[in-house]
């Protein structure tokens, strides 16, 4: 009989089943092993990333995440859409918008205030709606980082932004009805930090005019109301009386056709936002409500 046709009987097959079985174990063995350096590897490799990721964009130093989520991200892709009609533009433009986000951050001193939703909704939406001149107002700034990024989107858009400030400068950040603490970052809320920001745009930045002051103050008030403004960003005292007052001054200082973002609007923290804007809308208003993004709310001024 040749060796083929031994090794094929089915007394041969049942001889050899223990040396295959032992084989197949030793085989499975290696493989587990193997297997199992693979997932220890993958998983330290992975832990490694979260770190980093968590360094870079986590809570740490902020106070808040900075880490994106798919539902809320594509949430404000259609409603920049839906402000600009322009989908692909909203979609580079809140993509741009975040990076710009974290690089300031990183680069800055102190946080940019709110959500990042909020922020790149704000960001990306303010050039997609063609202001009718360079001129910006930010009445309430922190550390003046959302203005700094707001003159590089313009810059990005072709525009040539002016800017101007008004805050009170009190060391903290101040709203009614909250207890002044200092900020996550540790950073004093001055004049000096927004500076230190504001260079971070180049010329526009350090050309940007502060007044320090609260904006219900007439004397405040009269030394910025010597210009149209294009873009005003409404984010100081979000009582709903503070928020009527800003809006009925913007009335007065708002170019035609001029862009009013109204931060924190449909915020349920900060109920008096929605208020002040609803009752404003009832009465007689050269503001037409647009829409919004990740709770700001968009007018155009007539």
């Amino acid at each position: 009989m040749h060796s083929r046709s031994l090794l094929r009987s089915p007394a041969s097959r049942r001889l050899l089943r223990p040396v295959a079985d032992l084989i197949d174990q030793r085989i499975d063995r290696r493989i587990d092993r193997r297997v199992e350096r693979e997932v220890r590897s993958a998983v330290r490799e992975a832990s490694a990333h979260r770190l980093s990721n968590e360094l870079l964009l986590g809570s740490p130093g902020r106070g808040l995440s900075r880490v994106v989520s798919d539902g809320p991200l594509k949430r404000l892709h259609a409603e920049v859409a839906a402000l600009a009609g322009d989908r692909d533009a909203a979609v580079r433009n809140v993509a741009t918008a975040y990076r710009l986000l974290v690089a300031l951050e990183s680069l800055g001193v102190g946080r940019v205030a709110g959500g990042t939703m909020n922020i790149c909704g704000k960001l990306g939406t303010i050039p997609l709606l063609d202001p009718p001149n360079d001129e910006i107002l930010e009445i309430g700034t922190l550390y003046g980082m959302f203005s700094t990024g707001l003159l590089r989107m313009m810059e990005r858009d072709g525009r040539s932004p002016s800017l101007t400030i008004v805050d009170p400068f009190a060391g903290v950040q101040l709203q009614p009805g909250t207890d002044p603490r200092p900020d996550p970052t540790g950073t004093p809320v001055d004049e000096h930090a927004v500076r230190t920001n504001l260079a971070l745009a180049g010329p526009a930045g350090t050309a940007a005019r502060i007044r320090r002051g609260y904006s219900e103050d007439p004397g405040t008030r009269a030394a910025v109301s010597d210009r149209a403004y294009g873009v005003i960003v409404v984010d100081g005292d979000h009582s709903a009386e503070g928020v009527r007052q800003d809006l009925q001054w913007a009335e007065e200082i708002a170019a035609p056709g001029a862009v009013v973002v109204l931060d924190d609007f449909g915020d349920p923290s900060w109920p008096g936002v929605k208020e002040a804007l609803d009752d404003h809308l009832k009465g007689d208003t050269r503001f037409t409500y647009l829409g919004k993004a990740a709770h700001s709310a968009f007018l155009r001024a007539s």
